[in-house]
């Protein structure tokens, strides 16, 4: 079904894939008539060639990138917008569009949610933006509709940012990077590996989009095959999907880690730019005649079968079929993770819902910019022709991506479909997806068409005894579930007619109601802010030596963005830094919180020149046992703060506020064996922390421990990699020496570190 190659790979005439042995120039030869150049023929993938156009650098090696345009949602643009402020922001350079998708729901803290997008709206105003209302498109069907397009690079301040199949390069990163595109400065990253996907055959009867999506996912997610890197899809089976298709698949590469992904476009891609009246956005792109990769996933889409992709996360692949023949294994494999993520705090099973050989799940949902596309809804209705969703626990809920897309499943009958089974049809909401909507009952089972299936992501909270889980799915499978009155079901073995539908788009829709500026900005405009809408708290720059203490020690394999600053409700305080900050940790370490402010206590105490002998007794005998070696150490010149220690951080969303909650409250440095993104890693740099490797094994430190890091500053600035730190042990007055890397940093991002976070750095 799907096959990695051990090393590189030729494509030839974007046809051919020879992989990389001491046979393949010769091979390449005979096809093309010249002896291949590897670092000529790496210049002729089409990421190189969309990434020369957007650098700034001229240096290849190290990319500094400006977008041709941004996006935001209306979890991630009130604090974007702030922080560009605090730095002299005066009008948006290149069209941004801000969505309202996430905080559509108005029902938690009063007026905050429809008070960001007041603000949304007259900072669209002033600064010369795109405004696009509440419930009118989720933030990447609205870019795919009106901008993406061929050979341009989009930055979003979410993770699913992905235009690929449009021939659009874009990335998902933390506020800060949109920060420094507004502000007219650059994205810098190292040239990323670039591996192709090449695909072949044909999708079976049945299979979709998400069911070629979680296979891939679960071939390269465990061995970081594509990790940083930039997946890009040929082969002679593309021409084989639909666009809607591709996108379906395109916007699910995030779960690989990979850092963006590319697609060779054709008429396909023409003719859904062309529908949406931006023909002119359509170019062809293909890599050259020989290109050369840096590895190769070998799909045959003819063998991939409906998926499943069991909780707790995406690569936790089988196909449907797989899991009904093993289902009383595979759920027992799926409760043992429950216990690494839950541990005792919460009972979790999945054994009682099988019964009668037969599994049966609780909910199904098709929504957001994974499922709620066009074809997907058409596909999922015509297998609901005639059926009932039943009046027993099953429930379904179906959220098309846009307005245009519920306008065009009213006029071509779709919608009478779906609804006259029981199930409902909801407007443009990102909510199931990040647990702010449909959020199930005490150990439910739901199968989605979203994506992401993280431990309580879904809106349950362990701390409060809840727990349900999410299995993802394609909208084909779903609705045959659906059909079969919520026992799991393959949509290969459903019988059905697929009918053939024509998407016309609408574009009085949001020529109507979305607010453009055209890019033009109006200074008298006067920003709107409602009571929630605070500024952020001041940082302190790094001083020469560091104090920190491990307030949360965590053994999971990863560890999700989902668990550093938890989603669903609390996405409506993510325009008040402080009060957001109070749930960090709070579903992974309810004491993290109270231990952090404790910490964050001695450091203001020290930022009001309060001497160490006047502190916290924690703080006064570790600075006695610290001072026996080091006797210069005075409160002027030694930072205190906290960190938290995590195998593999960072998984999943790409928002900021998993940094930016440590550090408002006096969190200075992250500590991991690994980070599991480029873009968590960079959101922990622009908040001031910094981003210490420790070599895998036993920990030199424990939680609750004081670690002191001596000439931090000077290391930092002397670009050092090795960095010697102490466990202070108060008690028998000892230090025990280890070390710390930080790993590559450019010089802006140790600036940056120095200055104590982004915000100062543009204050220079």
């Amino acid at each position: 079904m799907i096959r990695l190659t051990e090393g590189g790979a030729y494509l030839v005439n974007g046809a051919e894939l020879i992989e990389d042995s001491a046979e393949a120039a010769a091979k390449v030869a005979q096809m093309t008539g010249s002896e291949p150049d590897k670092d000529s023929a790496r210049k002729a993938t089409m990421a190189y060639s969309i990434l020369k156009k957007h650098n700034t650098s001229g240096n290849m090696q190290n990319l500094k990138i400006k977008f041709d345009s941004l996006a935001s949602h209306d979890i991630t643009f009130v604090g974007i917008i702030q922080t560009a402020r605090a730095s002299g922001l005066e009008k948006f350079p290149i069209p941004y569009v801000l969505t309202n998708c996430h905080n559509s729901l108005c029902a938690v803290g009063g007026t905050i949610n429809e008070d960001d997008h007041v603000f949304g709206l007259s900072a669209a105003r002033k600064y010369g933006g795109i405004y696009v209302p509440p419930h009118q498109a989720v933030i990447h069907q609205f870019e795919r509709e009106m901008m993406a397009g061929c050979g341009r690079m989009i930055l979003g301040s979410d993770s699913h940012t992905r235009y690929g199949a449009l021939g659009t390069m874009a990335m998902g990163e933390g506020g800060p990077e949109l920060v420094k595109q507004l502000l007219g400065q650059t994205y810098d990253v190292a040239m990323p590996g670039v591996v192709a996907i090449y695909l072949t055959g044909a999708p079976r009867r049945g299979v979709g989009p998400q069911d070629v999506a979680i296979a891939i996912i679960g071939a390269v997610f465990g061995n970081g095959y594509v990790k940083n890197k930039v997946m890009e899809f040929v082969g002679p089976g593309v021409a084989n999907l639909s666009e809607d298709f591709r996108i379906g698949v395109d916007v699910m590469t995030t779960e690989t880690t990979c850092l963006s992904s590319i697609w060779v476009t054709d008429d396909n891609t023409k003719e859904f730019l062309e529908i949406h009246g931006r023909g002119d956005a359509y170019a062809k792109m293909d890599p050259g005649a020989v290109a050369y990769y840096d590895g190769a996933v070998v799909v045959d889409l003819s063998e991939i079968k409906p998926m499943i992709a069991m909780p707790f996360h995406p690569s936790n692949a089988y196909t449907i079929d797989e899991f009904n023949a093993n289902a009383a294994d595979i759920i027992h494999d799926t409760e043992e993770r429950a216990k690494v993520s839950f541990g005792d705090k919460v009972e979790f099973e999945l054994m009682s819902k099988l019964y009668d050989g037969k599994f049966h799940v609780d909910q199904g949902i098709i929504a957001g910019c994974a499922g709620g596309g066009f074809e997907n809804i058409c596909a999922a209705a015509d297998i609901l022709s005639g059926a009932s969703i039943g009046d027993r626990e099953f429930t379904l809920s179906v959220y098309p991506a846009s307005m245009p897309v519920y306008m065009e499943i009213i006029k071509n009958g779709c919608a009478a479909k779906i609804l006259e089974t029981g199930a409902i049809l909801k407007t443009a909401f990102c909510g199931p997806c990040f647990g702010a909507g449909d959020t199930p009952s005490n150990n439910a089972f739901s199968i989605r068409h979203s994506t992401r299936n993280f431990p309580n992501r879904e809106g349950s909270k362990v701390q409060s005894g809840q727990v349900a889980s999410v299995a993802l799915m394609d909208a084909r499978s779903i609705a045959a579930t659906a059909a079969n009155g919520g026992v799991l079901t393959s949509a290969e073995n459903y019988e059905c007619t697929y009918n053939k539908y024509q998407y016309h788009f609408d574009a009085a829709i949001y020529q109507k109601r979305v607010f453009d500026s055209k890019n033009i900005a109006n200074p008298d405009e006067k920003l709107i802010l409602g009571p929630n809408i605070k500024d952020w708290p001041k940082m302190p720059a790094l001083q020469d030596n560091l104090l920190i203490k491990v307030v949360s020690e965590i053994h999971d394999p990863v560890t999700t963005t989902d668990e550093l600053i938890p989603s669903g409700e609390t996405s409506s305080y993510r325009s008040n830094p402080l009060g957001l900050a109070e749930f960090a940790l709070s579903r992974k370490d309810p004491e993290y919180v109270g231990r952090a402010k404790e910490v964050r206590a001695q450091e203001e105490k020290r930022e009001a020149d309060v001497p160490f002998e006047e502190m916290s007794d924690e703080i006064v005998k570790a600075v006695e046992t610290i001072r026996k070696s080091f006797s210069d150490v005075k409160a002027d010149n030694t930072g205190i703060g906290s960190t938290i220690f995590a195998v593999k951080p960072g998984d999943g969303s790409a928002r900021e506020q998993a940094a930016s909650c440590q550090r408002v409250l006096g969190g200075w440095a992250n500590i991991a064996n690994e980070y599991a993104t480029k873009r968590y890693r960079s959101n922990l740099i622009n908040w001031g922390m910094l981003p210490f490797i420790v070599q895998e094994g036993e920990l030199p430190f424990r939680n609750l421990d004081y670690i002191f890091i001596p000439g931090i500053k000077k290391a930092v600035m002397d670009k050092e990699d090795s960095i010697k730190a102490y466990t202070v042990d108060s008690t028998s007055g000892e230090m025990k020496e280890f070390t710390l890397t930080l790993g590559k940093l450019t010089d802006e991002e140790r600036e940056i570190i120095l200055k104590g976070c982004l915000i100062n750095y543009n204050r220079r």
